[in-house]
């Protein structure tokens, strides 16, 4: 009992008194052994080597078959060849349940049912769920005598006993009747399972009563196995290709719609190939009230419908039909362009959609007997078709299906659609930003022209003038004041321009990114320095600094305006003492530079590093205030932060960061 398990097993062959030999199957189920003694006129016990070699056969030839009709045609010959049944099908259930017969072997007499299809109404719900279970169903005759179990009742649990996977179970009355009225006798199902999902049947017929022993029934069996294998791997192969060839050419696709700035235009671009992506006939963008199609398309009117009748109907990432007038009435009146429709909202707020349409394909279906006309028993319950007659049915409104790699794709599409929106989006607020800021700067640049600049200007007219109206009367040393303050304030006049030419150069100039050695450069920018310190007592205090990769000139010039800035704001300390250093982290450096200066008030540190914006007078601390505005812009282009902390007569400190990959 252990070693046998849900599905009959050969035990071996009996022999009785009288002649009678049977062979005994058994298998274990709902806590029961199930024996059945199954009439054989081998008469010995069963041989299952001679079936191999028919396999083996089968398993060489497939290969050479170069389509999935070819590899079915194969199998209903050698399962003709091995159980003599007159007629072999082999067919496939359609999305809606159907069977497709795509091949048959037959003998002469038996009708050919090759191309039609059977209605799913043929199949129901229960039988297709047993075709599941059992694998394999053999009806040896459809005129049997049915026999009542005795007892009807399992012995253990009081339930109805279940015969789902005994061979010599009887089988529902319609069936038996449905065979007689297609003229067959004995029939066979073979199960077709792929992906865990009934794909179809192998279907053998006969005029005769036809017994079919146990051997040659496992055998039927495995070849049916090695069939729906060997279609799963090819469909599967089929795909994949599919995929391939479809991924290509939205990778193509995608690399056309980052070239420019306007969606719409990136979008109308690439027309040729979203058609190519979709097999589609044509295709239509929707942005709010405005309408772009190409290739075969409704009108625009109808295309903005279409669109509102989506908005209300479907809140999926994707719509999609091979027949949508059945769905959307008003599409009747342009099937001719629009029988289906992959339809792509790319916005959840807004009426932005891609469409896809595809014509329709008139086409006619081979039905075995008219599917619409099954015959009803006089209680309305379920009967046979009577009739197998070839009855062709047209079929309008409908187009090409879509196929299972293009759903997906198009959904791995429309994500990398919202990527690149929302990259552009985020280009959008940084550029918003920059303009913002830059407008900021440049209402800072206006005050610095209307008042900076001016007032050197004011001093240069009005000491030019005095120059002149004294030029009679005055001695040497008030002329050469005179001209000493033209000098100087020509001299910040020119230093106001330099440094503005400056500022501007920092966001266009390409950045040329070089190691450098942090503690060379800072020493050079002290030695600069040095010139301007004169006799004051200054201390320097450098620690050690970790090499960077960034621009050596712009770095410098960083380096050089917080140094200086440091000297200025130190002037009347004794000594005067400016430290720097740095900390080394994982993604970047931080600089430094602390000194005992002035400081500044920590409510007015956002307009710090902001264009011409000063804490202190300039009567007190001269310059022009673009210097720490060029540090932020030049720190800011390498990817890095600057930032400062003080307190009103304490010192300052300002740290920038270098990070150790540059983001440029």
């Amino acid at each position: 009992m252990d070693k046998i398990g849900t599905r009959p097993s050969y035990l071996g062959t009996i022999s009785l008194a009288n002649g009678a030999s049977f062979d005994v199957l058994g298998h274990g189920y709902d806590s029961l052994l199930l024996l059945e003694f199954e009439a054989s006129e081998r008469g010995a016990q069963a041989d299952f080597r001679h079936l191999f070699p028919l396999v083996s056969e089968f398993l060489l030839a497939l290969p050479s078959a170069a389509t999935v009709g070819a590899m079915s045609e194969l199998a209903a010959r050698q399962i003709r060849s091995l159980t003599g049944f007159g007629r072999v099908m082999v067919y496939q259930f359609d999305q809606d349940g159907n069977g497709h017969v795509m091949a048959e072997c037959r003998t002469d007499g038996y009708p050919s049912y090759l191309g039609q299809r059977f209605p799913a109404s043929d199949i129901p719900r229960q039988a297709r769920e047993l075709y599941v279970v059992n694998r394999i169903r053999l009806i040896q005759d459809a005129n049997y005598t049915p026999a009542r179990l005795v007892p009807e009742t399992n012995p253990h649990s009081g339930r109805p006993n279940d015969l789902s996977f005994a061979a010599l179970r009887s089988v529902s009355p319609v069936h038996l009747q449905y065979m007689r009225n297609m003229n067959t006798l004995a029939s066979m199902s073979i199960s077709l399972m792929v992906k865990g999902q009934l794909w179809g049947l192998v279907s053998c017929h006969n005029a005769e009563p036809c017994p079919l022993a146990f051997d040659k029934r496992s055998a039927c069996e495995q070849l049916g196995q090695i069939l729906s294998l060997s279609i799963e791997s090819r469909e599967d192969a089929a795909q994949l290709q599919f995929r391939l060839d479809v991924r290509r050419v939205m990778v193509s696709m995608l690399a056309g719609l980052t070239n420019g700035a306007d969606f719409i235009d990136n979008m109308s671009s690439v027309f040729p190939d979203l058609l190519k992506f979709a097999r589609a006939g044509g295709v239509a963008i929707v942005v709010d009230e405005r309408v772009i199609s190409y290739g075969e398309a409704p009108s625009h009117q109808q295309i903005g419908e279409l669109v509102a009748w989506l908005n209300l109907h479907n809140h999926d990432d994707l719509f999609h039909t091979d027949k949508l007038s059945a769905q959307y009435a008003p599409a009747a009146d342009f099937t001719d362009a629009a029988s289906g429709l992959l339809a792509m909202p790319i916005s959840r707020i807004h009426r932005h959609y891609l469409l896809w349409f595809r014509p329709e394909v008139v086409h006619t279906v081979d039905w075995a007997g008219n599917p619409h006309a099954k015959d009803a028993g006089p209680s309305a319950q379920l009967t046979p078709r009577t009739s197998f007659a070839t009855w062709r049915e047209t079929i309008h409104g409908t187009s090409a299906p879509w196929h299972n790699g293009e759903i997906e794709l198009a959904l791995e599409f429309r994500t990398a659609l919202l990527g690149i929106a929302l990259e552009r989006a985020e280009q959008m607020a940084e550029l918003a930003a920059e303009l913002g800021r830059s407008n900021k700067e440049l209402e800072a640049f206006s005050y610095s022209v209307s008042h900076d600049l001016r007032a050197p200007l004011r001093h240069i007219v009005g000491f030019s003038d005095l120059l002149m109206t004294s030029a009679a009367d005055a001695d040497g040393a008030t002329r050469k004041r005179f001209l000493a303050n033209i000098k100087d304030s020509a001299r910040l006049a020119g230093k106001l321009v330099d440094d503005l030419l400056s500022f501007s150069q920092m966001g266009r100039a390409a950045l040329r990114p070089v190691a450098i050695n942090m503690g060379e450069l800072v020493k050079g920018c002290i030695d600069k320095l040095s010139a301007d310190v004169g006799a004051r007592h200054l201390e320097w205090q450098v620690g050690a600094l970790p090499g960077v990769r960034a621009d050596p000139a712009f770095l410098q010039l960083a380096v050089l305006n917080l140094l200086s800035n440091a000297v200025k704001f130190t002037t009347g300390k004794d000594p005067a003492i400016i430290r720097i250093d740095a900390t080394d982290a994982a993604t970047e450096t931080v600089f430094r530079i602390a000194d005992n200066g002035a400081g500044f008030n920590m409510d007015y540190v956002h307009k710090l590093f902001g264009v011409f914006q000063r804490l202190h007078r300039m009567e007190d601390f001269p310059g022009t205030g673009i210097g720490l505005a060029n540090v932020r812009r030049i720190v800011e282009r390498h990817g890095g932060r600057a930032w400062a902390e003080s307190a009103p007569g304490q010192g300052a400190t300002f740290y920038f960061s270098i990070p150790k990959e540059l983001a440029i």
